[in-house]
């Protein structure tokens, strides 16, 4: 398993796998995804890896989220170590993720993309710039991913200083900071 030889090469502390067993990506879907995740963070759990990052079952193709009855508990309560679940998620959905136990982080792909101060944005409840899709992945060193505006550029901060208390995000050691992780 190369897993296991990376983590005994370099110690599991230092190793963090991503799953996503519910993707249908060029045809590679499961029989059995729920399954399949399960069986995978067992493993992992095994081996002691820092991590496990996962894709929600609602994310079966890169951009569209569709409705399931999946969830990623059952996965999530067979891996022992940090849980981190990406997947379409906003402001409010990764609050109440983290405040239910559903994960320890949540990962912001293309919302970091489109808004460089995501942190600053979640902790004022302020408006998100829109992802231009037909920018991601280009080979353009300017368009898509160093132009999108900051909330000072837009004069946002001057006209919004009170912080909005709403959806604070937990961790799970119960304090109220937010958590973000970049995902690139």
């Amino acid at each position: 398993m190369v897993v296991k030889a990376v983590a005994d090469e370099i110690g599991p502390d230092k190793v963090g796998v991503r799953l996503s067993p519910f993707s249908d990506y060029c045809d590679c879907g499961d029989s059995n995804p729920q399954q399949l995740g399960i069986y995978m963070a067992q493993s992992l759990s095994k081996l002691g890896i820092l991590y496990c990052h996962v894709i929600e079952p609602r994310m079966l193709t890169m951009f569209e989220r569709h409705e399931t009855n999946l969830s990623l508990l059952p996965i999530r309560k067979a891996f022992s170590g940090t849980f981190i679940v990406a997947g379409g998620y906003n402001r409010k959905e990764g609050n109440k993720v983290i405040a239910n136990g559903g994960a320890d982080l949540v990962a912001y792909g293309r919302l970091f993309l489109a808004n460089p101060d995501l942190p600053r944005r979640f902790e004022l409840d302020a408006e998100l710039n829109k992802a231009d899709r037909s920018t991601f992945y280009t080979h353009d060193p300017v368009v898509g991913y160093t132009d999108y505006p900051f909330l000072e550029n837009n004069g946002y901060h001057a006209k919004h200083q009170k912080v909005s208390q709403q959806g604070e995000a937990y961790t799970a050691r119960g304090d109220h900071k937010p958590i973000i992780l970049i995902q690139t």
